[in-house]
């Protein structure tokens, strides 16, 4: 699993880093820092966190090429 964060809709509110904090990190009081590749015991909770996100700012997807022949 990756994510992608659009930093430009992100608004600080860190129900993410609350949900995934393995995953998802606050700096100061609105940078954001991810980890883009998801390790495989955090997907669920990166999607309940992409889920809860008010802006839903974080898109979640399979790695490019994985499944094509």
């Amino acid at each position: 699993m990756q994510i992608v964060v659009d930093l430009n809709r992100c608004q600080g509110y860190a129900q993410c880093v609350f949900l995934a904090p393995q995953v998802f990190e606050l700096h100061g009081e609105e940078a954001l820092m991810f980890r883009p590749s998801v390790p495989d015991h955090q997907h669920e909770r990166v999607r309940r966190a992409a889920a809860a996100c008010p802006v839903q700012a974080i898109l979640v997807g399979e790695p490019a090429g994985l499944g094509a022949s």
